[in-house]
C-alpha cells in the first residue's frame, strides 16, 4: 500500500512518536509510506532521521493555498490511504480530497480524550469525507460513539504499541551511573512533555509535602511550554537541590529503568499514555489519574494507585504510600512487567493498522 501521514501540528509528544513509530513499521514492513506535515514541524527533522521520506507542505493552518497545494500534491502521487492526525490537517486533507476522480482513503486518528463538536461540520469530517476512524483507547472510541452518534463500525481502537525490546527491567544501579543520578535515594519520576495537564505542578506540590525528601530525588524528563514555570515553583516551594529537569530525552528507556516510582498525574486529553505503557514494561509501579483511557494501560491497585484529578493530598498520599513499602513497590513491579510484556507490543499496533488500511481499501473496491 501507499499509504501517507498528516500532521499539522508544530510541537512534539506522543501523539507524533506514535505516528513515527507507525509510519517507519509499516515503511520496515513492505509498504510505501511517507510523512506531510510543515516544515519547521519538529516532527519533519526526526522522521528524516528515521529514514522516513518526508513531504514538506504549509499545513500548519487552514488556508487555500494549503488545500491547493495538497490536491496537486494528491493528483501527482496518487496515494492509497491518507491517514491524518490532527484537525489541522485532517480538514485540508479532506477538503483537498473532494470531488477527485481517484480519491484516496481517509483514516482519521484521533489521540486525544478532548471531546469533539457536534456541530454539522465535525460531524461530515469525521464520518463522511473519513473512511474510517482510529481512537488510540477503547474510551475515547465509546465517547465518539454516545457523545457524537458516530456509527460504531466505523471506529476501531488501536492501542499505540511499545518497542519491547528497548522498553524492559533493567539494572537501577546501571542506569543511575549512566546518567549521573543519585545511587542512594528513591527516585520519583515523570516523563512527559511539559504542558499544564500532564500535571507536573501538582506532582511538584505533592513532593514538596512529602517527609524525609533528603532520601528522595525528583526526576522530570521533557520539554515543552511549560519549563519556565516549572522552574519557577520549584524555587518556590525551595525543593530545587531535591529535582532533576533532564529535558527532552531520545533513549527515555534508561531514565525509566532508574525510576523507582512513576507518575503521571494528568488532568486532561489523555489517550492511553506512551509514558505509562514504557513505565509499565519497564516494571515501574505507577502513581496517576484516569482520564481518558489511563486504566487501559494500567490495573489499579495492582501496577498502579489511582487518585484523583488535581487532588495535592491524594497524590502525596499516594506516593508516601509506595515510598513507605518496597514489598508493595517489588510487587507491582513484577505485575506490571508481566503484564505490560503480554499487551503492548507493537506489533500488535502494527497488525490492527496494517488490517484496518486493508479493510478500508477492500470496501472502496466494492463500491
Amino acid at each position: 500500500m501507499k499509504i501517507i501521514h498528516t500532521e499539522a501540528s508544530l510541537g512534539f509528544g506522543g501523539q507524533e512518536l506514535r505516528i513515527l513509530d507507525e509510519a517507519c513499521g509499516l515503511l520496515e514492513r513492505g509498504h510505501e509510506v511517507q510523512l506531510i506535515c510543515p516544515p519547521q514541524a519538529e516532527i519533519y527533522a526526526m522522521a528524516k532521521q528515521r529514514g522516513l521520506e518526508v513531504v514538506s507542505m504549509p499545513i500548519a493552518k487552514k488556508s487555500f493555498k494549503a488545500i491547493l497545494q495538497m490536491r496537486q500534491w494528491i493528483i501527482a502521487n496518487q496515494p492509497d490511504i491518507i491517514n491524518t492526525h490532527s484537525s489541522t490537517d485532517s480538514w485540508i486533507t479532506t477538503l483537498a480530497s473532494q470531488w477527485l476522480p481517484q480519491r484516496p482513503s481517509i483514516v482519521r486518528t484521533r489521540h486525544i480524550s478532548r471531546r469533539v463538536s457536534k456541530r454539522l461540520t465535525s460531524h461530515w469530517l469525521y464520518t463522511i469525507a473519513s473512511d474510517h476512524i482510529v481512537t488510540t483507547g477503547i474510551k475515547l472510541k465509546q465517547s465518539l460513539i454516545e457523545n457524537n452518534d458516530f456509527p460504531a463500525e466505523q471506529l476501531t481502537s488501536v492501542r499505540t504499541g511499545v518497542d519491547l525490546s528497548r522498553f524492559k527491567p533493567g539494572d537501577k544501579n546501571l542506569a543511575r551511573q549512566a546518567l549521573g543520578l543519585a545511587e542512594d535515594k528513591i527516585i520519583i519520576g515523570i516523563v512527559a512533555t511539559l504542558r499544564s495537564w500532564k500535571g507536573h505542578r501538582y506532582l511538584l506540590d505533592a513532593f514538596a509535602q512529602l517527609t524525609d525528601k533528603n532520601a528522595l530525588q525528583l526526576l522530570i524528563v521533557g520539554d515543552g511550554p511549560q519549563w519556565d514555570a516549572l522552574q519557577q515553583q520549584v524555587e518556590e516551594l525551595n525543593i530545587k537541590q531535591h529535582v532533576v529537569f533532564a529535558g527532552r530525552q531520545n533513549k527515555v528507556e534508561q531514565y525509566l529503568q532508574a525510576m523507582d516510582i512513576f507518575c503521571l498525574p494528568s488532568y486532561a486529553n489523555e489517550g492511553v499514555p506512551q509514558s505509562i505503557m514504557q513505565a509499565q514494561c519497564c516494571g515501574i509501579p505507577t502513581v496517576t489519574t484516569l482520564i481518558g483511557s489511563i486504566d487501559e494501560a494500567i490495573i489499579p491497585e495492582e501496577t498502579a494507585l489511582v487518585v484523583t484529578p488535581e487532588k495535592v493530598d491524594e497524590l502525596t498520599a499516594a506516593l508516601q504510600t509506595l515510598i513507605n513499602n518496597p514489598d508493595l513497590r517489588s510487587k507491582m513491579a513484577v505485575k506490571a512487567a508481566e503484564h505490560a510484556q503480554k499487551n503492548f507490543s507493537r506489533e500488535a499496533m502494527l497488525d490492527d493498522m496494517e488490517r484496518i488500511f486493508t479493510q478500508v481499501l477492500e470496501a472502496k473496491k466494492k463500491i
